[in-house]
Formats: C-alpha cells, sequence, structure tokens
C-alpha cells in the first residue's frame, strides 16, 4: 500500500528514515531529548494514550480526566482516528499485538 502525503519532502524523508535508525528505548531518549522540547515529547506521548483510550470507547470526561487533554486535543485526535491517515490505528494495532504476544 503506497501512502501519499500531504507534508512529504526530503526534509520530512530524512527526519522519519533517522528515526527509523534508531534501535531501542534509550537511543528514542536520547534522540527525541536532543530534537524535542520535554513539552513537545510529553504532547506527543499525550496524544497517543488519547488516541489508545478513545479506542477503548472511554469518554471525553474520563481521557481529560485521566491525561489531562484538552477537549479539543481529544476531539482532533478523535477525528484522525476516524478520518485520517490510520497512523494511530496501525501503531496502536501493533503495540496492542506485542502486548498479547508478551503474555
Amino acid at each position: 500500500m503506497s501512502y501519499d502525503s500531504k507534508i512529504k519532502d526530503s526534509h520530512i524523508d530524512e527526519l522519519f528514515e533517522a528515526i527509523l535508525e534508531l534501535k531501542n528505548l534509550e537511543e528514542c531518549y536520547r534522540f527525541f531529548e536532543d530534537i524535542c522540547t520535554i513539552k513537545e515529547i510529553k504532547s506527543l506521548a499525550q496524544r497517543l494514550q488519547v488516541a489508545k483510550l478513545l479506542r477503548e470507547n472511554k469518554t471525553y470526561i474520563e481521557i481529560e480526566n485521566e491525561t489531562g487533554a484538552s477537549t479539543a486535543t481529544i476531539s482532533r485526535i478523535n477525528r484522525a482516528l476516524n478520518y485520517g491517515a490510520e497512523g494511530y490505528k496501525l501503531i496502536l494495532d501493533r503495540l496492542e499485538k506485542k502486548k498479547c504476544e508478551g503474555k
């Protein structure tokens, strides 16, 4: 399956290629702490948690209480889950599969 991104360019390709070279959690921490602010990293982590909770059919109030995300952020992530590029679905499916295989 080929995906035609609206933001594709050579600089973003290089960034994503760099991320694909990371081998473990320590390397991820090292790279992301250098390239992002702590707030940006925490925001990305929060978004992933919101997506996970939305897939678990949690309410906006439950998600807001658990993650601290605003209802606007939850709504944007919900829209991405329903109408986006299926990136959240891809990674959440893989994380769930990995979790199940580890049990």
